[in-house]
């Protein structure tokens, strides 16, 4: 009996000296169950890092930044964080907006509350809005929807009513007195990408990766992480940009020890050195031999591709693959003068070979025509669009290297062959607005909601060439068939081939002999005076929304057809509704907005999409609303 107290005894000042890990660790890491809405196990960190370490302190996070939260006023208004010291730590100006999927540092002040650290924001819900999308979607998984049922006190998502501002608790800590005995300061709510490890982000930081494990509660027999994830990075010293904008790679090691020998094992270091020689020498011939092999199988490859390719096989482009009895004219690259016409084209853009087109292409096949010249292709297992064009495109391919919004088509790559140009761009899986709005059998009809979504679109992206390029461009061909939809439905702004810059003050003109674009989208002024500025596009987006929310083309807008005009569908919407009874000037606005639109659609909203219209279509340009002025009604209507 005694020694078994004195065994039990031993035990607990063992375990006193030397407690198990999780004692020792910071906060456990959730993994994958900290973006599922259904798990209630509140009692764990889902609700945010445990209150185990100092009851304030500054703290960081990192946010990808991500339509509409891309400017440094953007994200601190989201994330509750002085736009100042975000500025100064991601070394940018406080105008600035960042490329999309940027690492963006930013700095809250983390606090106990109750018994979990966060750092309080605040949100106003959006339509369509539920906890999961603001936690993962919004918030990118730096809060949970457990936290947000918590905070705000409610159990269900259907409390999450449009216009409602909810609180956010975003996730950080501080340093526990043991780290901060270790020299540890700032502890980072670091974002895990899809190719990060521990390993990595470690150097990233310049930190240990086993102290990395120790705050997360992980192991090295446990060290997995998962994207959508929040691990905590302890830090001596404040974070900076160039932390997670350029990975470190480790050093290879030495192949020598950098410790000198004594003098009495001369005879020792040569043999190494003469041992290390040998080595040399072996490797370099392994070497070759590997060189000479990989050589002669890539030639034997490149052969049974040509055979390949001769055959049409090896591409699906969404649909069965069929075999071709069409012979193909390999072509191994670019003409010769490609890159003296456009300078540094190949740091920013993928130079495609003329044979790797006709093989995602299966050779230009009907199957994968999109429309006109643009194919869909497959590269890498991902889809993209290859549009074949006989046009000079350099002046196009410069402003599209030049711009990154994501309401704008993004150029991925290009190919020069036998006087063609080839342009790889992302894929719209929905095609062009054109076919959902003029499409008359029911099958493509867009709701009043997403129509708004789709307006906003596009007035971010032309908002983005008119304010924020330098120098800014007019686009100059804006219509319906120049705005694609992805899968989500999100509106891209393409074809950018009459695209020039605005060289002019804000408010003046620039004149060109040279009239081109579409009947029916083109200001007044530019088609009688050949005058340019971004009042043009601003013209011809009004005309767009007129036929995304009437279901009528441009040409019979213009012409009034079937007793419909431009006039008289403003004079209705924009005259006193409070003269007449609600129900008839809905019957009013009912004639002429789009019939496969579902019926119930906001009076209200209804009412101020059209003097939106109205203020694009105005005929003095100087007194038609400006991009930035359209954003912003439209994104009022939006949430409302």
């Amino acid at each position: 009996m005694e020694s078994s107290h004195h065994a039990i005894s031993l035990f607990f000042i063992f375990f006193l000296i030397s407690p198990p890990s999780f004692l020792q660790s910071q906060q456990p890491y959730e993994g994958l169950g900290i973006s599922d809405c259904t798990n209630q196990h509140n009692s764990t960190s889902l609700l945010g890092y445990f209150c185990n370490g100092y009851k304030s302190c500054q703290s960081f996070l990192t946010f990808n930044s991500r339509p509409p939260y891309q400017s440094v006023s953007s994200i601190s208004t989201l994330l509750n964080s002085n736009p100042s010291q975000i500025s100064q730590l991601n070394s940018v100006a406080l105008d600035f907006s960042f490329p999309t999927n940027t690492k963006v540092i930013v700095p809250v002040a983390c606090s106990c509350s109750g018994a979990y650290y966060q750092a309080n924001s605040s949100y106003v819900v959006k339509h369509l809005d539920t906890d999961f999308t603001i936690a993962n979607n919004t918030l990118q998984g730096l809060s949970t929807c457990q936290a947000l049922h918590q905070q705000n006190n409610y159990t269900s998502s259907s409390y999450l009513f449009s216009g409602n501002e909810i609180t956010v608790p975003l996730r950080c800590a501080c340093p526990t007195p043991a780290q901060r005995d270790n020299g540890v300061k700032y502890l980072l709510s670091y974002l895990v990408d899809a190719e990060d490890t521990v390993f990595l982000i470690g150097q990233k930081f310049g930190v240990n990766f086993t102290s990395i494990l120790d705050a997360n509660g992980l192991s090295q027999t446990n060290a997995n992480i998962y994207p959508f994830t929040t691990l905590l990075i302890p830090l001596e010293l404040q974070p900076n940009a160039s932390q997670v904008s350029k990975p470190s790679t480790p050093p290879p090691p030495p192949l020598i020890p950098s410790s000198s020998p004594s003098n009495g094992k001369k005879s020792n270091q040569t043999v190494v050195y003469v041992g290390v020689g040998i080595a040399i020498v072996l490797s370099l011939l392994i070497l070759s031999l590997i060189a000479f092999y990989i050589l002669r199988k890539a030639k034997k490859k490149q052969k049974a591709r040509k055979i390949s390719l001769a055959n049409g096989a090896g591409v699906i482009c969404g649909k069965p693959s069929e075999k071709s009895s069409s012979e193909l004219f390999i072509d191994f690259g670019p003409s010769e003068n490609f890159f003296s016409s456009i300078s540094d084209i190949g740091q920013s853009l993928k130079v495609y070979k003329f044979e790797e087109l006709q093989l995602a292409t299966k050779n230009f096949s009907k199957d994968c025509k999109i429309e006109g010249s643009v194919y869909r292709g497959v590269f890498n297992g991902d889809f993209a669009a290859v549009k074949m064009m006989s046009r000079e495109i350099s002046t196009e391919i410069q402003i599209l290297k030049k711009i990154n919004h994501f309401n704008l088509i993004r150029l991925s790559g290009l190919c020069s062959s036998h006087g063609r140009w080839y342009l790889v761009y992302e894929y719209a899986q929905n095609g062009s607005l054109s076919n959902w709005i003029f499409d008359r059998s029911g099958t493509m009809a867009l709701s009043w909601i997403r129509r708004v979504q789709i307006a906003l679109d596009v007035a971010n992206g032309l908002n983005y060439l008119h304010s924020y390029t330098d120098p800014p461009y007019v686009h100059k061909d804006v219509k319906s068939s120049n705005v694609l939809l992805d899968g989500n439905f999100r509106a891209k702004v393409a074809n950018f081939g009459h695209a020039r810059a605005a060289e002019g003050k804000e408010g003046e003109f620039e004149l060109t002999r040279h009239i081109i674009g579409t009947k029916g989208y083109m200001a007044p002024e530019y088609l009688e005076h050949g005058l340019v500025s971004p009042k043009l596009d601003v013209y011809s987006f009004g005309v767009v929304m007129l036929e995304l929310f009437t279901g009528r083309d441009a040409s019979s807008l213009q012409k009034g057809e079937d007793s419909f005009s431009v006039k008289d569908f403003i004079a209705v919407l924009t005259e006193e509704e409070e003269e007449e009874e609600e129900e008839k000037v809905r019957e009013k606005i009912g004639s002429f907005i789009d019939p496969l639109m579902e019926r119930e659609f906001p009076l209200e909203s209804a009412v101020s999409v059209a003097r939106l219209i109205e203020g694009c279509l105005r005929k003095e340009a100087a007194s038609r609303l400006n991009m930035g002025d359209i954003v912003q009604s439209l994104s009022k209507l939006f949430a409302s």
